[in-house]
């Protein structure tokens, strides 16, 4: 069983910046979203809060946030203002935004255990999508069925083409993982049934591979193609199928539909 997790809280939020007049948001959720820091937008608590409190359902008892230096903010709030008792806070250093692999290696220099979940800091996952990771013993993804994120989150057809799309064999072994295929593939056809959206349970094989990937054509350092390159050099992954909703932050417009979504949940930390 996994009892720690790492939150890829690095990001320059750039789409979330992006003024849209037509976002149903507040005054304070456009304060937030003017920063960048997706994780600190209010849904009545900071939006990382419900993320952190979904693990410490699935059973986690660490949570890393890998944070730049700039990010004071998130520090004070997990280290004076939020009150944990499920689970542990602590940080790790992204020293500059050189992409989730990077972010990966960061994490592992703060984790003092051999495998770890990492996920999105604006991504709301399923907590058994998160229980069935930390119960593997092996590096292992969530394979999210395209119909039901369409069906059941907040997630268009027209925006999986910004995620990844997986191969999956009969007996769930992850075969292979194409990011961002955009309007490479269709993303209708039986090929992309299976979404990834950035849930992982990360071992010593894959940190190495997130250690050694190339820069990707966008100049940063990608989960996905680290994935990809152990894929080739015969790491065993295994990927979960499960039909359940991610709810996806990452623009203004994003803002009401997630907030809706959580309004019920009361995260408790």
């Amino acid at each position: 069983m996994i009892h720690t997790a790492a939150i890829m809280a690095r990001g320059l939020g750039t789409r979330m910046r992006r003024r849209d007049a037509a976002a149903l948001v507040d005054g304070a959720q456009a304060m937030a979203a003017d920063s960048g820091v997706k994780g600190m937008i209010p849904m009545g608590r900071p939006f990382l809060e419900y993320i952190i409190s979904a693990l410490a359902d699935a059973g986690i008892s660490h949570v890393v946030l890998v944070l730049g230096p700039e990010h004071d903010a998130v520090r004070e709030h997990f280290t004076v203002v939020a009150r944990t008792t499920r689970v542990r806070v602590t940080f790790a250093l992204q020293a500059e935004p050189r992409g989730t692999a990077n972010a990966v290696v960061a994490a592992a220099h703060a984790i003092d255990q051999d495998s770890f979940l990492v996920l999105n800091a604006d991504n709301y996952y399923p907590i058994e999508a998160l229980r069935a990771l930390a119960a593997e013993e092996r590096a292992a993804t969530i394979a999210f069925d395209r119909e039901a994120l369409v069906r059941d989150g907040n997630i268009d057809v027209t925006r999986l083409q910004s995620f990844a799309v997986l191969t999956v064999s009969d007996d769930g072994q992850l075969l292979g993982i194409v990011e961002k295929p955009g309007n490479a593939l269709d993303v209708a056809s039986p090929a992309a049934r299976w979404v990834g959206m950035n849930c992982w349970a990360v071992t010593p094989d894959l940190v190495a591979a997130c250690r050694r990937v190339p820069q990707s054509t966008r100049g940063e350092f990608e989960l996905p193609e680290a994935v990809a390159m152990a894929l080739r050099e015969g790491v065993y992954i295994r990927a979960v199928r499960m039909a359940a909703p991610v709810l996806d932050l990452s623009s203004r417009a994003d803002i009401a539909s997630v907030a809706e979504r959580l309004a019920t949940l009361v995260p408790v930390l």
